[in-house]
């Protein structure tokens, strides 16, 4: 185990990416280059490459001309390329990293400095992940709050799509750089994406040590382009190769963007990905959303640990955010289990059930997901700035699932519902501690069926305490077979939702919630 300290502050010679004596043919990986991250222990981190055939490699790490590794590899005949995995190494730096390569009597060295050794991320969806700094309320501070946090490095890859999976990638559009005012607000989504910047700057914050972050989105693109053929072939997806026209801003053919801008990554070793991604599949194949999401979260994690030799976590952490209304919870029933709402006799029930479905997709997932609820809409633009408050949802996420920090996370759902026939209440046991900031008589609704026709109706909040919520449920004079909370596509302004955690001011998601004991003489004594 390497064990050296940080040595900031060492002022180093500025070093070409590859230095005059390299050969043409033998280079560094696209995104191997300064000032880049790489994963700390207890991984190793992996260095590769490009070379001449049957050729010697040679890696070395080095801190202050002092040699603390070495790794020899040769150039594979079949790919031209080659690979090391480095010992694992604490946090810290700044490291200098040479290749050199040995053919007869041909020597050719490239040579990459300040590398520090950390924790690296890969954020990826689409538009409201590839916003940038300059997009998102009180940019200006925000631009100019980079001088702490100069060992948070950040790369953002180019847009690019390919119909074949490529090896490395084809461009990047910002190499691994030190934060700037220039490089975080570069233009609207151009550069730097906004919720990976602060969600590395808030796990900065806590860890104290460097953190890597790798930018790889693009707007208006749904999940099927991100996903590997494999995944998508595994759920389903028929070769449809675009969405409707009237929603298309981005790639949507299969596969085009995991073949040019994730694929190529495989070989990093990673600590964890977030994503932001779904409005490009409300109306594309959203049916198959239960099934192309955890789809897509596994394929990354086996292909990752898979092209890292090992190195990245077979089960990587694996964050996401929540768009409104693509989800349901899974609640208890008077201690009986609830199961998704979805009848062919109530046409009003099978709109949602259609809709991704948070407990189908996280029972799919085998461990460390978490779901970030974001509920902060901003009306008439699907591009909320408040990206703060998202990413550090995220950073909470990541700190309670990845670093195993005993914290609160998730705002309260409901674990059990009973039904209290003879006063006419619908009653709410929290999983957490509940806050009620205001009342609400639309905010939850009821489903109310007679002769398989089924309406929603609004139910009144009534009385509260620390962990339940009663609702009143008089309006329904048949039999009522759902509960959901706000399931609207505007249920409350800004912040300003009746229920939260009354300490780490998450809010209650929403949810819809089959009931499935009905009390014997229910609706008649609600009738009366």
């Amino acid at each position: 185990m390497v064990a050296p300290g940080f040595v900031f502050g060492l002022v180093l010679p500025l070093l070409l990416r590859a230095d005059s004596s390299a050969d043409v043919g033998f280079r560094f990986a696209s995104y191997i280059d300064n000032y880049m991250v790489l994963q700390k222990e207890p991984a190793g981190a992996v260095i590769w490459g490009y070379g001449v055939s049957g050729a010697t490699v040679t890696v070395t790490l080095c801190q202050d001309q002092e040699t603390i590794m070495k790794k020899v590899t040769s150039v594979k005949a079949h790919s031209n390329s080659w690979m090391v995995v480095l010992d694992p190494v604490k946090a810290g730096g700044p490291y200098e990293v040479m290749a050199q390569q040995i053919l007869g009597r041909k020597n050719f060295t490239l040579r990459i400095h300040d590398v520090l050794f950390g924790d690296v991320w890969l954020c990826s969806g689409q538009s409201n992940m590839q916003m940038t700094v300059s997009q998102i309320f009180n940019a200006t501070s925000e631009l100019s709050n980079t001088a702490a946090y100069q060992s948070v490095r950040i790369l953002s890859v180019s847009l690019s799509q390919a119909q074949q999976e490529l090896e490395d990638l084809a461009k990047v559009d910002l190499q691994w750089s030190k934060p700037t005012l220039e490089n975080l607000g570069h233009g609207n989504f151009t550069y730097m994406s906004a919720v990976c910047w602060l969600f590395g700057r808030y796990l900065h914050d806590t860890l104290r040590y460097p953190v890597g972050l790798l930018s790889s989105s693009w707007a208006g693109t749904p999940i099927e382009a991100w996903s590997s053929g494999r995944s998508l072939k595994a759920c389903g997806v028929p070769r449809q190769g675009f969405m409707p026209s009237d929603l298309e801003t981005g790639p949507s053919e299969c596969s085009v963007l995991w073949n040019a801008m994730i694929h190529p990554l495989r070989n990093m070793t990673l600590k964890g990905v977030i994503w932001y991604q779904g409005e490009s599949n409300v109306n594309f194949n959203r049916d198959l959303y239960n099934c192309t999401f955890p789809a897509l979260v596994e394929d990354w994690r086996q292909t990752f640990h898979d092209g890292s030799q090992g190195q990245t976590e077979r089960f990587f952490p694996f964050g996401f955010v929540q768009e409104k209304q693509e989800f349901h919870a899974s609640v208890e029933s008077a201690g009986a289990p609830m199961r998704p709402v979805c009848s062919s006799a109530a046409d009003e029930m099978e709109n949602y059930c259609r809709n991704s479905q948070q407990t189908a997709i996280l029972r799919q997932l085998p461990r460390l997901e978490w779901m970030l609820v974001a509920f902060l809409p901003q009306r008439f633009s699907t591009h909320p700035r408040d990206k703060q408050t998202v990413a550090y949802r995220l950073h909470l996420g990541a700190r309670a699932v990845a670093y195993g920090a005993k914290l609160t996370f998730q705002g309260p759902l409901p674990q059990k519902i009973e039904l209290l026939g003879n006063m006419g209440l619908l009653n709410l046991t929290y999983s957490q501690p509940i806050q009620v900031q205001r009342h609400n008589n639309k905010i939850f609704e009821i489903s109310c069926c007679s002769d398989h026709q089924c309406k929603w109706l609004p139910a009144p909040m009534d009385t509260f305490s620390t962990q339940t919520l009663a609702l009143n449920v008089k309006s329904c004079h048949d039999s009522l077979v759902a509960v959901r909370y706000a399931w609207t596509t505007w249920p409350c302004e800004y912040k300003q939702c009746p229920l939260y955690h009354p300490t780490s001011a998450l809010p209650a998601p929403p949810f819809t919630a089959f009931i499935t004991n009905q009390i014997p003489g229910y609706r008649s004594k609600v009738a009366k």
